[in-house]
């Protein structure tokens, strides 16, 4: 009865709603630009996705990593070549094309210089979540996002977001996409703890060391707040002309 009623809420929180998200690239330079490694965001349209955007205070509710063709992702009913795996709500995390978001506001989030071998890594840590779901049978989990603006203090909403049963062959959102960064020692926004340098000739030196924070805790605007990840922009990267422009004459 639980697990009947909370994929009900499931498909209820993954309806969409009013759509304000408008595509600021071209389809033709999103593909062109968008490279395996990539972390896409995404403004999302559904009714959890407005949870999300509001307690993140974020424009971004979903992420999506990217992998390119050669990941070996099959292909849609449409004969599309899967190059996104992503954590879905109800599918749990599956393999889809990029057209899937073409028409959506996104923002590419590329890991500075991740290696051949660490693409590898994070490629075989992605196909073998393929088919995990969420554990759904916790249903206050999901009826926290019936409201499009909970009212949650500040310092509470980012712990708000961490869904589910902590299993770790579950996630959802950028959580699963974090947990894979962390797989391979790649950082996205750690904890810097402050340590005294051991250090005789400075007493008040100090020494920084990076501590893991856990994946659950992440939300999609970390990629974008990242210092170790570029912000792509399709449009310029595909060399923007502004003389090129045609305004219309009032």
């Amino acid at each position: 009865m639980f697990n009947w009623i909370s994929r009900a809420l499931a498909r209820y929180l993954s309806k969409p709603v009013a759509d304000f998200s408008i595509s600021t690239s071209t389809w033709e330079a999103l593909q062109a630009t968008i490279q395996p490694g990539d972390v896409l965001l995404v403004e999302g349209d559904t009714r959890v996705s407005v949870a999300i955007k509001y307690l993140t205070q974020s424009t971004w509710s979903h992420a999506a990593l990217y992998l390119g063709e050669a990941a070996g992702l099959g292909h849609n009913e449409n004969g599309e070549a899967n190059t996104l795996v992503e954590a879905d709500l109800e599918a749990g995390i599956r393999a889809i094309p990029l057209s899937f978001y073409r028409h959506r506001h996104t923002r590419i989030c590329r890991p500075v210089d991740l290696g051949r071998e660490a693409l590898e890594a994070l490629s075989r840590y992605s196909r073998e979540r393929l088919g995990h779901q969420y554990d759904l049978k916790n249903i206050v989990d999901l009826a926290r996002y019936l409201l499009p603006t909970p009212p949650v203090p500040v310092r509470y909403r980012r712990r708000m977001l961490a869904l589910g049963s902590g299993d770790p062959t579950r996630a959802i959102c950028s959580s699963f996409i974090a947990q894979g960064f962390q797989s391979i020692r790649y950082p996205i926004l750690p904890e810097v703890i402050a340590m005294p340098s051991d250090d005789p000739k400075c007493r008040e030196c100090e020494r920084e060391f990076y501590r893991i924070r856990h994946h659950s805790l992440f939300v999609p605007r970390d990629f974008d707040a990242s210092p170790y990840f570029e912000i792509i922009k399709p449009t310029i990267a595909q060399g923007f002309d502004y003389r090129a422009l045609e305004w219309l004459r009032s």
